[in-house]
């Protein structure tokens, strides 16, 4: 099997408009969430997010291209733009047959159903425009990512909720590891930040209406967020040989199912996943450092994801450091397990662990230490990014230092 390695990254969400940006955020533990700026808040219950402010699209797309992009694939090229410009790879001739893009996402192009459902049944409208379906299908992103940059392998989008972006990191670490591809632009975005995606996330009753605190005892729901996060990923003798730059290495993937209920977590799927990862990667549970939790803010998330933490690890737990970058930039849904892998690539590299902001009381059922309120400086060399999604889908990667 072949090494992978990660030699490109890029973002753009809530806590900055690049990686430096939101590295930044990060040590200082700066919160990006806030007042929402959208069409009719004002008929919200919930009105904060992790939005990505002052964003204006005319200033990075031409109108012809606005026309075609829903805003979760301007995020996704707009990442993707930093990540491959980074990796300093040129797709062409041998490489580009060898090289592909798998992104996550849930909602795809929820900004054009939106705009498009008010366009039919509150304006009057008949018509809609031509490319509404090629603008708001969830393959969108991954198909202009691979047309921008010439990648004739295999592309493809992953949609299992909140567990989209791993998921898809994840089988485009299998395509690499496996010698499928030379090369994979990986990682995810979302944009559910409109009317229709903010009161559909309300009618769950698991969001909060002031800030989000991941293993508080006094957490009462999470935030939404929005943005995108794409990595290269790409075989560590090709990487090696160019002279690249690599910020950390793949060692490890595992996905489980609950098969148990649509919304409630489970300890034993979240545990065989954390697990599994950890055996991919050949790896004992002495050897983690850090994991990037999945710690959405909710109560049954955060003291079920703990529950499979101390399982798996046992008395390692204790020394483990488990934090949520959630309670900065929000939930990212589709995209929030590409904008969590940007913490742990910090944590191997930097040697600064993100911290859980906003964390104000101890709760005896996430007794682990969560980073809180301050990053802190550690030597990490391995990193874990958890995803745990509804339906049941857990998603795991493992990460070393380089």
């Amino acid at each position: 099997m072949k090494r992978v390695v990660i030699t490109g990254q890029g973002t753009i969400n809530a806590l900055g408009r690049d990686v430096a940006g939101t590295l930044e955020a990060f040590r200082e533990g700066r919160c990006g969430i806030g007042p929402l700026d959208i069409r009719d808040v004002d008929r919200l219950s919930i009105q904060i997010g992790g939005q990505v402010r002052d964003y204006d699209p005319h200033a990075e797309f031409n109108r012809q291209q606005i026309a075609l992009y829903d805003r979760y694939t301007q995020f996704s090229l707009l990442a993707a733009r930093e990540a491959i410009a980074q990796s300093g790879l040129d797709f062409v001739g041998q490489l580009a047959d060898e090289a592909g893009v798998v992104l996550g996402t849930a909602g795809g192009g929820m900004n054009t159903q939106d705009e498009n459902y008010r366009a039919v049944y509150e304006e009057g409208k008949n018509r809609v425009h031509p490319f509404v379906v090629p603008k708001l299908m969830n393959n969108a992103a991954a198909a202009h990512l691979s047309m921008e940059y010439n990648l004739r392998g295999p592309s493809f989008t992953v949609a299992t909720a909140c567990a989209s972006s791993n998921h898809a990191m994840g089988q485009a670490f299998q395509f690499v590891r496996s010698g499928l591809t030379k090369a994979m632009v990986t990682g995810g975005a979302e944009s559910m930040l409109c009317f229709g995606g903010v009161k559909a996330w309300e009618g769950l009753r698991v969001m909060t209406r002031d800030v989000c605190r991941p293993f508080s005892a006094n957490r009462n729901g999470m935030v939404q967020g929005e943005g995108a996060a794409i990595f290269v990923f790409e075989e560590y003798e090709h990487a090696k040989a160019r002279g690249a730059d690599i910020v950390a290495e793949v060692i490890g993937f595992a996905m489980s199912s609950d098969a148990a209920d649509i919304v409630m977590p489970s300890k034993q799927g979240a545990a065989r996943a954390i697990a599994g990862a950890m055996k991919d990667a050949r790896i004992d549970p002495a050897d983690v450092g850090y994991i990037n939790a999945h710690g959405t803010g909710t109560a049954a998330n955060d003291k079920t994801e703990c529950a499979a933490v101390a399982n798996v690890f046992g008395s390692h737990a204790d020394k483990l450091m488990i934090s949520s970058t959630k309670s900065m930039h929000g939930h990212v849904i589709g995209g929030t397990g590409a904008i969590e892998l940007l913490a742990c690539i910090m944590a191997l590299k930097d040697g600064i662990v993100a911290p859980t902001i906003n964390y104000d009381e101890p709760d005896e059922e996430c007794a682990l230490d969560v980073v809180p309120n301050e990053a802190r400086a550690a030597s990490v060399k391995v990193a874990l990014s958890n995803a745990f999604a509804f339906g049941g889908m857990n998603a795991v990667l493992a990460l070393r230092q380089v």
